[in-house]
């Protein structure tokens, strides 16, 4: 029975795959072609990110420019965008065509756009407006077999361009998103594939020059590296400093624990702070301000706590009172803002809503419900203390009152 089903199956796919065309063919293969549903091209290349391709024509009579762009959309409500940019190979400066469903009727526009520097910075929503380039033909149409615009919809962005004469070197973009608001495109997504959509094309020879982005492997490593030890390691070592010293049946116990546990954290924080600097020398165009900003607050912060240690006075020196209130609040700070920055990790790898960062959620919650039994324990105990240091102050000052009335 399963060996007649598995023979259909078979028949039906190569139906299917005889009765595609060829460009649809290439696409589901992820590879490039030169066929289109909108013509046929001389050259093309399969882009380096969001599994896009590019083909094209170019006339160098007329230094013109007739390329077909093919990418995917992400969302129903999405948009997928592709252009030239004069200057460099970045967004900022590009003169983009955004393809998304009309909000009013549902049909597939094409509309010009110009990424200013205020665009990236999001100081305005981003307007249409006719581009200053010669633009000389533009459309936008579905692969087949898409009829409308969904999530995984091929799309075929098409145009014609007047280049500069001799100029065959072109800085192309493109990119994908979400949601389009009215008929202005929002932000895209800021993953690393998402922020190194750009390539230099020599049209002339096909050689692309695009910037390198750092394995699966790699960036992994790092996250690993950074959870366990900013997110759970270091937060763990004060704690045991915290509520393990006050108690004299663990002796000099505490400290070792807490020194092991630090010193152990911030060695695999130093190995993932390193890996990140690697991924970003090795991914110029891929920059995550808050999450470097955070992550060199956090090394710094925790250098300084192991310099520290070289310089700690003696107990009976009168300057120990200032070094701890230094290690405390330098400690505290270090571990506050390691912990917000392995959240920032986790949206920057795309796993905000992930298994991976709810463990990480449940984990860090049990700590800190450990640390709130342990703090309300540490003020009961000290509050009975007190009481009781309270009670023998007074039963030696009754004494020493019977005393000198025995006295007289």
């Amino acid at each position: 029975m399963w060996q007649t089903r598995s023979l259909l199956l078979l028949i039906v796919a190569v139906v299917v795959a005889a009765a595609l065309p060829d460009w649809a063919v290439a696409a589901a293969a992820g590879r490039c072609t030169t066929s289109t549903p909108v013509k046929t091209y001389d050259k093309c290349i399969a882009l380096p990110t969001q599994g896009a391709t590019l083909a094209w024509t170019y006339d160098a009579r007329n230094a013109t420019l007739d390329a077909a762009f093919t990418g995917s959309f992400i969302s129903p409500s999405g948009w997928v965008a592709w252009g030239v940019n004069a200057d460099a190979p970045a967004m900022t400066g590009a003169r983009v065509l955004a393809a998304f469903a009309d909000p009013s009727t549902g049909a597939l526009l094409a509309l010009p756009f110009l990424l200013s520097p205020d665009v990236k910075l999001q100081a305005s929503p981003l307007v249409s407006r006719p581009l200053d380039i010669p633009l000389l033909a533009s459309s936008a149409s579905l692969a087949s077999p898409a009829r409308t615009v969904r999530d995984g919809a091929r799309v075929t962005v098409a145009a014609t361009i007047r280049l500069s004469p001799n100029r065959t070197r072109v800085h192309f973009v493109w990119n994908r998103g979400l949601y389009v608001q009215g008929y202005s495109p929002t932000i895209h997504p800021t993953d690393a594939s998402d922020l190194a959509s750009h390539a230099t094309v020599d049209i002339l020879t096909t050689a692309t020059e695009a910037s390198p982005i750092a394995s699966a492997a790699l960036q992994w490593l790092h996250g690993s590296l950074n959870a366990l030890s900013w997110g759970l390691l270091l937060p763990v070592g004060a704690a045991v400093a915290r509520y393990l010293r006050p108690c004299a049946s663990t002796g000099p116990a505490w400290f070792y624990a807490h020194a092991a546990m630090q010193a152990t954290g911030y060695t695999l924080g130093a190995a993932g702070f390193a890996l990140g600097l690697v991924m970003g020398s090795a991914s110029p165009g891929v920059t995550y301000k808050l999450h470097r900003g955070l992550g060199i607050a956090a090394a710094t912060a925790g250098s300084l706590q192991t310099l520290a240690m070289f310089f700690r006075p003696k107990t009976t020196n009168r300057y120990r009172k200032y070094w701890k209130s230094y290690h405390h609040l330098v400690g505290y700070g270090c571990v506050v803002v390691g912990v917000v920055n392995v959240f920032q990790g986790f949206e920057v790898m795309g796993l905000g809503a992930s298994y991976w960062k709810l463990g990480y959620c449940l984990a860090l919650a049990t700590l800190m419900g450990a640390c709130v039994a342990l703090e309300v324990n540490a003020w009961v105990v000290f509050c009975r203390r007190q009481q009781e240091e309270k009670l023998m102050r007074r039963e030696v000052e009754d004494v020493v009152v019977k005393d000198r009335a025995a006295a007289f």
